[in-house]
């Protein structure tokens, strides 16, 4: 799925590191993102972007979680984890054995999984106080549990409920899409729900698939596709298969989209209040997110990427581009392909 990150995951990712200016933006060019970005307060970048950058980070300091923690997670720990787990008969047993190896790796974290009633919740624990940025550590290291164990059974573990044990950050709308399902925010420990009986699902994947997973991380991890998707979710996919069609005009509208739904427009709209979205914020969103690929991964003319967005003409694709990150779409593409000094 096409998608863009807020600029806050690029930002944080730096917190734990030494905090020298060019070296950041040696970095930065290195994974396509434009140095400029950092000072935007609405800046976007690709999934894809976000993790070439992880990964470059992860080699240069040996670190699987770039200065989150005191000890270092050195190059091979996720093989590791992955290896320990992958031998388990069950979900259930997989997750024992993948929080007693955090346990026994790291002093200033861990996981906590166990069942309460119908769910099954895994927290996140701090021991001490953590050496990069919080939030951050708190999103991925979420991310990192549900990645692995939807993986592990080979189908995306649906969030019956996430809560965050920080204030809602401005950069929550993302959520809608990392978390599908209830978040909420200033609890006393981050902690995912799901449904227990998943716990019972047989470990599917085995050694043979470990080096694609691990060479597609982090990226998986954060937009995923559920069998039970959000309404949001399908209303995206609809939109976005519009816009990639050849030869058809992306005009889609909320009384199309419904009807492709098989539903009323009354209801669809109420569908989206309930997960906290409208149809104008999906859609926008996605041209959004489009927009910015195609000004990162292509030369395509502005005009030609206004068309093919649906805006009636170049001028109004600039206005709404500027809305969304902060800046035009010609300045976003002119600093990306700056050179660094």
């Amino acid at each position: 799925m096409t998608a863009t990150i807020s600029m806050h995951f690029v930002r944080s990712l730096f917190d734990g590191l030494p905090q020298e200016a060019t070296l950041q933006k040696r970095w930065l060019k290195r994974a396509g993102i434009s140095p400029f970005l950092l000072g935007s307060s609405h800046g976007r970048v690709t999934v894809e972007q976000f993790a070439t950058l992880y990964r470059l980070l992860v080699n240069e300091y040996d670190d699987e979680t770039p200065g989150f923690f005191a000890r270092p997670l050195r190059g091979g720990t996720l093989k590791l984890l992955c290896l320990s787990v992958l031998e388990a008969p069950t979900l259930k047993v997989a997750l024992h054995r993948y929080t007693l190896f955090f346990h026994i790796l790291l002093d200033d974290f861990a996981y906590d999984y166990r069942v309460e009633g119908d769910l099954a919740r895994i927290a996140l624990v701090e021991k001490q106080p953590l050496n990069g940025n919080r939030v951050l550590i708190h999103e991925l290291m979420l991310k990192l549990f549900h990645g692995i164990a939807s993986w592990l059974i080979a189908r995306k573990i649906p969030p019956a409920m996430m809560e965050c044990a920080y204030a809602q950050p401005p950069h929550s709308a993302d959520y809608l899409y990392f978390y599908p399902g209830k978040v909420a925010f200033d609890c006393p420990q981050t902690v995912l729900y799901f449904d227990r009986a998943l716990l019972e699902e047989p470990i599917r994947q085995t050694k043979r698939h470990l080096g694609e997973f691990l060479k597609r991380a982090p990226a998986d991890w954060f937009y995923v596709s559920f069998e039970d998707r959000l309404f949001s979710h399908r209303v995206r996919e609809y939109l976005m298969n519009e816009y990639l069609a050849p030869q058809q005009s992306a005009t889609a509208n909320v009384k199309e989209v419904s009807e492709a739904l098989n539903m009323s427009v009354r209801t669809l709209s109420r569908r989206l209040t309930v997960e906290g979205t409208h149809f104008q914020a999906v859609k926008d969103e996605l041209r959004r997110d489009m927009a910015v690929e195609a000004l990162t991964r292509s030369d395509e003319p502005l005009v030609s990427i206004a068309e093919g967005l649906g805006f009636e003409d170049q001028a109004c694709f600039s206005r709404a581009f500027r809305a969304w990150t902060g800046n035009s779409p010609a300045a976003y593409r002119r600093a990306t392909l700056m050179p660094i000094s």
